[in-house]
């Protein structure tokens, strides 16, 4: 069953470019900034835990200084022009409001187009269900490449093996998805300093290292990044698209914009995560030699360096750092399923959800059951099946390096039609970075049958969720028009109707304004009753994070006794639909929620035999429809004060 009051795009709200904090804002700007350290960069962080090894790993059996060099410098100039450059530079300037994210920059791309397209529609869902993906991965192969540390752990080591570190990496999984309930609002504010320790202690690794091993830092040219690729072949492709995985993480800093803004984001990175992680990189590399050239000639196998290369008395103390960094980096990754969840819910792709608001104080802070029980499953499945972080990382980059490329391309969408750029200034700017994702896209796709499907199957069954969701809605909003007569024609046989008169107000949510609401015709047809005041009301969501007060409401008397009313909320907001008509008493609407009925039109869909949907995609769509979140939740209406009644639909 579904209610009538669908929610559905609506470009009515302007795009601007706006900004939580600036750095002449300092009481505001540096807490923001050592919190976007713990959220922002938690992903990217971590990163140096798995990815020098496995890129390394790519390059063959025993380990040469050229391709010690080839690696270090692929991984720094990875994190020059995707991460700086694309991101930080280029991308966060494209903005939706302040909001950043696929689905934020899909809405802003539609607005500048001035209507939904196929292509932007496409890209925006195929960049946010690839982001599921995402989501399920890094806690998995984060969490277990810390506990793998153990194993280098000189006292514990021995004694480590696969089933002590699967038991602990899925204790510390379901443990964290367990108290996703209970919000962040409470260890949020530890996770900027634990990760500023963690960014202190990977970067003071890295420089011991590089002071024995100087030569690392021609790494910084990158010539030697391009010849390995281009005189390795298959195997330098192999080893680009592990180096990849030094850079998974960078949506982040673009969708947690809104949060934390692009100031504090911007000046963390430059000024320190970034130095950190090359610091580190280095470090790796600069001690990878050092081994090489300490074996007299033996082949050397790869190995977990990043935890080797600290002296034995602090690798217990890193494996717990490690291990927490990990969490935060996974807590991260949650929290922003839930919220691209709710901003797919809000611009229609997907049906409602239930949604725990676990902080009075922080609007953004969200719990989801049935997403977090999806990811939590998904989680566990991959530890239990891939078993190891390497297994685990041949599957990882191919979701993210395919947001990245949707991403830079809903960027030259609204660069070209929204910022009005020339041409010439789109293609100069967007075209090469538009490559470099297209590589790396190349590069991770040949690991699809060593485990790249997994974020492709993922993907493609959100990608299937949403489009079924979208046609299928479309279809019975198409049906309920075509039977519903329109409001104005019945307007006044209703004046004059002979129904009784019962005191107070109705109002009848619906999201098509312009015809009779089914819900008022069934309570005349089987009541005969007719409220003294009538709103009708409809609900839409914008292509922007927020709406300004003065754009919330449009109030339209459509007789004495009849009012049309439609209700515009950001993609971020919550539509609080007894709030905002409560809101619109002081322009003269009369609204007293003690004397209102809100009534709900429920549809029974059944798969007819002509059903415009295949009958399974069909039964998908019913599926969902069954699993929504109560409207009366949704558009936070007291379910006292609710009145539903049915139809049925044929799909």
């Amino acid at each position: 069953m579904t209610g009538e009051n669908d929610l559905a795009a609506s470009p009515q709200a302007r795009p601007s470019s706006s900004d939580p904090s600036t750095p002449g804002s300092g009481a505001r700007f540096w807490p923001l900034a050592i919190g976007s350290v713990g959220v922002v960069f938690g992903d990217i962080g971590t990163s140096p835990l798995y990815a020098f090894r496995e890129a390394l790993g790519q390059s063959g059996e025993a380990l040469t200084p050229a391709a010690v060099l080839g690696v270090a410098s692929l991984a720094l100039w990875a994190l020059l022009l995707v991460v700086t450059l694309k991101y930080v530079l280029v991308l966060m300037r494209t903005d939706n409001r302040g909001e950043g994210g696929v689905l934020s920059l899909a809405s802003l791309a539609q607005q500048a187009i001035g209507r939904r397209t196929t292509f932007v529609f496409l890209l925006g869902a195929v960049g946010a269900a690839l982001f599921y993906g995402d989501a399920m991965l890094t806690p998995a192969v984060s969490v277990l490449s810390a506990i793998e540390g153990l194993r280098s752990v000189p006292v514990i080591g021995p004694h480590v093996n696969l089933s002590v570190i699967l038991i602990a990496s899925l204790t510390i999984l379901v443990a964290l998805f367990a108290v996703q309930s209970r919000g962040t609002s409470g260890v949020g504010r530890f996770f900027g300093p634990i990760c500023v320790v963690w960014f202190v202690a990977i970067a003071t690794l890295g420089v011991v290292h590089i002071a024995q091993a100087p030569q690392i830092v021609a790494a910084l040219d990158p010539r030697h990044a391009i010849a390995f690729v281009a005189g390795n072949g298959v195997v330098g492709l192999l080893v680009l698209g592990a180096v990849f995985l030094t850079v998974t993480g960078a949506e982040a800093l673009y969708a947690d914009m809104g949060h934390f803004g692009r100031w504090p984001i911007q000046a963390s990175w430059i000024g320190f995560v970034l130095p950190a992680l090359a610091l580190n990189y280095l470090g790796q590399g600069a001690f990878v030699l050092d081994v090489i050239a300490s074996a007299g000639g033996q082949p050397v196998a790869n190995a977990d360096w990043f935890f080797l290369m600290a002296p034995e008395a602090y690798r217990a103390p890193l494996v717990i750092l490690a291990t927490l960094a990990t969490i935060i980096a996974s807590q991260a990754v949650i929290t922003g399923a839930f919220s691209l969840t709710n901003q797919a819910m809000q611009l229609g792709l997907l049906p409602r959800l239930t949604i725990v608001r676990t902080s009075a104080s922080r609007f953004g802070e969200i719990y989801m059951p049935q997403v977090n029980l999806i990811l939590a499953i998904g989680v566990v499945f991959l530890v239990a099946v891939f078993k190891t972080s390497s297994s685990l990382s041949a599957a990882y980059g191919l979701a993210v390096s395919g947001t990245m490329a949707v991403t830079t391309a809903l960027a030259f969408v609204v660069l070209r039609n929204g910022r009005r750029w020339p041409l010439a200034a789109c293609v100069a700017v967007m075209g090469p970075l538009l490559a470099i994702d297209l590589v790396f896209l190349g590069a991770n796709a040949l690991k699809v049958f060593h485990g790249g499907y997994v974020p492709l199957v993922i993907g493609a069954a959100l990608l299937a969720l949403m489009l079924t969701w979208v046609r299928g809605s479309e279809i019975i909003s198409a049906k309920a028009a075509a039977d519903a007569p329109m409001l104005d024609d019945v307007l006044p046989s209703l004046s004059r109707g002979t129904a009784y008169r019962a005191p107070g107000t109705a109002v009848f949510l619906t999201s098509q304004p312009d015809h009779a609401p089914g819900a008022l015709l069934h309570n005349l047809k089987h009541n005969r009753v007719l409220h003294e005041r009538n709103l009708v009301v409809s609900v839409r969501t914008a292509d922007a994070p927020r709406v300004a007060g003065f754009e919330r409401a449009r109030v339209e008397r459509l007789s004495e006794d009849f009012t049309r009313v439609s209700l515009t909320f950001g993609y971020m907001e919550e539509p609080n639909v007894p709030k905002a008509l409560a809101d619109l008493r002081k322009t003269g609407l009369a609204f007293d929620i003690m004397s209102t009925s809100f009534f709900l039109g429920r549809r029974s869909i059944v798969v007819g035999a002509n059903s415009a949907l295949p009958r399974l995609l069909g039964r998908l769509y019913i599926w969902m429809t069954r699993n929504a979140a109560d409207p009366t939740d949704v558009f936070r209406i007291p379910a006292g004060r609710v009145v539903e009644l049915g139809s049925r639909l044929s799909l």
